[in-house]
């Protein structure tokens, strides 16, 4: 594994089966330092997912600062959480909890952004793989936020690859188009890891077992419970998946492409977001910039993101599996 330098990380997510696993894959990876979790509504209920979030960070014996963020997109009526998907608690349903003591931070989602990126202007990374509320809520508190942040990593979009909620959508920016188109022309280093690459790496059942059996935790007891009920809708969705049971990769990708960007292959563009019509949370990507297009909207000018188009399968999954299987965990 390359070591990668030193991150430091917001992390702004609606946990989601497959947001714990980028959790604990952030918090295996030493590279990485997360400063807080900025939480949203999407696979659950934003109130579910700060829960969650204290909870995933709890049983590692971490304590990191957990906020709750927007809890409804501001122009349009809420979609109801997948729960089909996720679990009605967002981790398969958990038999039970471990009696845990960590607290909200009082900030809301969008203060914590804004007051750590002052605090340390140049330094921090946002990896935001929910809908894209606080982000955009914060860069309404500061306009310079775009200069105050290092980066910014969006799982979420997607060009080529059909959609998951749609046939050009995908859930997280469908769940809020509008902050989405604001987030994708505000001016940051900014880069989207979308369906076109997350469909491409898949984690089995087997190796979340593995890892669960290596550590023997209750934290990787509980990822592999999320993962199995995950699994479930994808073995029932997709055939590839249902020979060897296991999900998508989705959040995670952001992750991995923060640490280890050589493994993708990206083109950059200016990229809108579709706030209604059929085609509602579509991410379009300009790949002819020399045609002046008579549609409003794509005029010169527009702030560029990379975009990633394709990804070593190979790598990103055994980077994943060689993460967390590291000695990571600390009693809770």
């Amino acid at each position: 594994m390359t070591q990668a330098p030193h991150h430091k990380v917001i992390f702004d997510t609606d946990p989601g089966v497959d947001d714990a696993m980028a959790l604990y894959f952030a918090l295996a990876h030493p590279a990485i330092e997360l400063i807080g979790i900025t939480t949203t509504f999407g696979n659950v209920t934003v109130e579910q997912a700060a829960i969650n979030a204290l909870y995933l960070t709890a049983i590692t014996g971490r304590q990191i600062p957990v906020t709750r963020g927007v809890a409804t997109p501001r122009h349009m009526a809420p979609h109801a959480p997948p729960d089909f998907i996720h679990g009605g608690d967002g981790l398969g349903n958990l038999a039970s909890r471990i009696p845990t003591f960590n607290q909200l931070d009082p900030r809301s989602s969008a203060q914590f952004i804004v007051d750590m990126a002052r605090a340390m202007p140049g330094e921090i990374t946002v990896v935001a793989v929910g809908p894209l509320g606080n982000l955009a809520l914060a860069l309404e508190m500061e306009p310079r936020l775009p200069r105050l942040l290092r980066d910014v990593i969006v799982m979420g979009g997607t060009i080529t690859e059909p959609g998951n909620v749609s046939p050009v959508a995908e859930a997280n920016v469908w769940n809020e188009p509008h902050a989405a188109d604001q987030v994708f022309t505000a001016g940051w280093n900014l880069t989207m890891v979308g369906l076109d690459v997350t469909h491409q790496v898949r984690v089995t059942r087997a190796m979340v077992a593995q890892i669960a059996q290596h550590h023997q935790h209750a934290a990787t007891d509980a990822l592999l419970h999320a993962v199995e009920f995950y699994a479930k809708f994808y073995t029932g969705l997709y055939a590839h998946i249902a020979q060897k049971p296991g999900c998508f990769a989705h959040d995670v990708l952001a992750f991995i492409y923060l640490v280890e960007p050589d493994l993708f292959t990206l083109e950059s563009g200016v990229v809108r977001v579709a706030t209604d019509g059929l085609a509602l949370g579509q991410t379009m990507l300009n790949r002819r910039d020399f045609i002046n297009y008579p549609q409003t909207g794509w005029g010169q000018g527009l702030p560029v993101t990379q975009v990633c188009m394709q990804v070593d399968a190979d790598r990103s999954v055994q980077l994943f599996q060689d993460v967390l299987l590291s000695d990571w965990l600390r009693a809770a």
